[in-house]
């Protein structure tokens, strides 16, 4: 009886290889649980940043730390079999230089056996992605709105609207041309998001970025209405699993207090041994 083969792993030149044909699918995941509900459907799954903001209640992404994302890294990683990991590096873990981002990247890499990582930033990042590829390192880029750089951004609001938007296709074409093998937009207008991606030779992926691109990516959590601390405008919810949580367990304390809880079916008879 021949043994059945295994299963092949996605890897960033199969995204790379993808421009233009079958859409791609991509969602956060940040619990081995999740990635196992993901990994049959999704080629992509994203350890978002988002982390600290779902599961940690930061109030934004800037107080993840590289080990969060190892940790949340690792657990991913142990319930995918066919999709690809992708590792988010924090805010502070590469901006200073293309060393520093190399150092923390080879880092991610090695303690959780993902094989790429996203880094957000256009132009400014180009040296960086350009010198992290060249050492081996698969690079996701992310143009558009950067969750990392709300503050300076002025808020979560569409970016690329009037004269931003030769800047985002600056930004998007630089990472590119820096070895980028696949880009996410986040929160640009249909439209632009659908010039960028006619342009770039790479994959894009959108957030809130219309139709035209060649892939999709949502937070997990939101798509099936668990994170309820607010809902983005884009984000369409599959499931309400908050609201179906939330009557379980209403439920469930509501029979603990009355004393009916547990029931008979939920007792279990004691095993009498045998003399």
């Amino acid at each position: 009886m021949s043994a059945a083969a295994p299963i092949r792993r996605i890897l960033p030149p199969d995204i790379l290889s993808r421009k233009g044909g079958n859409r791609l699918v991509m969602l956060t995941a940040y619990t081995t649980p999740v990635a196992r509900l993901v990994d049959p459907h999704c080629d992509i799954a994203l350890v978002g940043d988002s982390v600290g903001m779902v599961l940690h209640g930061m109030p934004s992404t800037l107080g993840v730390t590289v080990e969060m994302m190892i940790l949340h890294g690792r657990a991913v990683m142990r319930g995918l079999e066919r999709a690809m990991c992708v590792i988010d590096m924090p805010f502070g873990s590469y901006e200073e230089s293309p060393q520093q981002a190399f150092r923390n990247a080879a880092r991610i890499l090695s303690e959780t056996g993902a094989p790429a990582v996203k880094l957000e930033g256009g132009a400014g990042m180009a040296e960086t992605i350009a010198f992290l590829t060249a050492r081996g390192v698969p690079v996701m880029a992310h143009v558009g709105l950067t969750p990392q750089a709300v503050n300076t951004l002025g808020g979560y609001r569409v970016v690329g609207r009037g004269a931003e938007a030769d800047r985002v296709l600056a930004d998007a074409r630089a990472c590119a041309d820096a070895g980028a093998f696949a880009i996410v937009l986040e929160k640009l207008p249909a439209a632009l998001a659908a010039r960028v991606t006619a342009d770039l030779p790479i994959p894009t992926i959108g957030i809130g970025a219309g139709p035209d691109c060649d892939g999709q990516v949502l937070v997990v959590d939101d798509m099936l209405g668990l994170f309820t601390d607010f809902r983005p405008k884009f984000v369409k919810r599959y499931a309400e699993l908050g609201r179906d949580a939330d009557a379980a367990i209403k439920a469930y304390a509501a029979e603990v207090r009355s004393g009916a809880f547990p029931g008979p079916d939920h007792v279990f008879a004691e095993t009498v041994p045998q003399k």
